[in-house]
């Protein structure tokens, strides 16, 4: 197991990577300072395999275990899914010592941490991703929130998690489609941040598809450790986190233009990547073999690189502009300037679409 810290002053916190972690759920619990009700949002899939382990790893420490299941899928963030949450919270009476736990991939992560935070206006809460997506990124950091109809994750709040409990085991169970479209973020943190990671992809991505335990415990736990020293430089997104969005300003809107029932969220990221090293050669920041580079992992690790035919580069234009990285009538990219290499620069939308050739 490797344990790293995300260093927040009084707000800090561990994750903890390897293998056998769930069932010492409830020691690691304990460690964090809580104790009583534990509300744990999970879904009828994750809570079919993983629930009774938790229930006995908690029970054993102590705790109390209030499960609550949601629907499955991006179209379920919502503020419905949060009123019926909210509903059960407050019928089974939990206090401000009581703590939810996430256990499940990002969109129960985010659906329990903004209940987290909002809930009795903050209450602890416990992070156990159970998709590689969301062990490398989403449940690190504290970025919380829902959908609305108008764009993603509209409505959220920052509220950190007390710890992260990430269980290389449990991919073991996870479709080989959601795997892969977790890769997307691993590729993303190599991308901007560490060119060893993304050559350790280009030479192993088929070990890492193939679930390699130590070779997991390495990609996530080094992953990790990016997402935390950008955390720990803006906790907020008033400026330097926003890099860790790479890919994510096309990719959020081509998710938002297909009703986000098409793509997993990492297979637009994919497409997002791809296409924003596209846009940053055009603009002349990036050399066209890193270009040719990022697209053949991207591909080699199965996933999508290019826009549809039949999805409007208009519409995704139009998505963009109500994104909330978008501020006076441009649209702020991150801008791939090498393998490991970033930096931030606004486009107008006319920019945009000579860029994908639209």
């Amino acid at each position: 197991m490797q344990t790293l810290t995300v260093n927040l002053g009084d707000r800090s916190y561990p994750i903890h990577v390897g293998e056998g972690i769930l069932p010492r759920a409830g020691e690691f619990l304990s460690q964090a300072g809580l104790r009583g009700k534990v509300a744990i949002v999970t879904n009828p899939t994750v809570a079919q395999l993983y629930l009774d382990a938790v229930h006995e790893a908690l029970t054993d420490a102590g705790f109390e275990m209030i499960p609550i299941l949601i629907p499955e899928g991006e179209e379920h963030k919502n503020l419905k899914t949060l009123a019926s949450i909210y509903d059960r919270l407050i019928t089974e009476r939990l206090e401000r010592n009581s703590c939810v736990m996430a256990l499940g991939g990002g969109v129960v992560g985010d659906v329990a941490g903004f209940i987290a935070a909002t809930y009795l206006r903050g209450i602890p809460y416990i992070q156990v991703p159970t998709t590689l997506l969301a062990q490398v990124d989403s449940s690190v950091g504290g970025k919380t929130g829902v959908n609305h109809q108008n764009g993603k994750n509209l409505i959220g709040a920052f509220h950190q998690p007390r710890s992260v409990l990430i269980d290389v085991t449990v991919l073991q169970s996870l479709p080989p489609r959601e795997l892969v479209a977790g890769l997307a973020e691993v590729i993303k943190y190599g991308v901007i941040e560490h060119p060893a990671l993304f050559t350790l992809l280009e030479e192993k991505i088929d070990k890492v598809i193939g679930l390699d335990r130590e070779l997991l415990v390495q990609i996530i736990a080094t992953s990790c450790r990016i997402k935390a020293r950008v955390v720990e430089k803006d906790e907020r997104e008033d400026d330097y986190r926003a890099v860790l969005n790479f890919g994510h300003t096309i990719g959020h809107a081509l998710e938002a233009v297909t009703d986000y029932r098409k793509y997993l969220h990492g297979e637009a990221v994919g497409i997002g990547m791809a296409q924003a090293t596209a846009i940053s050669v055009h603009q002349g920041f990036c050399d066209q073999r890193s270009l040719e580079r990022i697209r053949k992992l991207i591909r080699k690790a199965g996933l999508p690189a290019d826009i549809p035919p039949d999805v409007s580069r208009q519409s995704l234009i139009q998505s963009m502009e109500v994104d909330k990285k978008s501020a006076e009538g441009r649209i702020k990219f991150v801008m791939c300037a090498g393998i490991g290499r970033t930096c931030f620069h606004s486009l107008a939308p006319g920019e945009i679409l000579a860029a994908l050739g639209a």
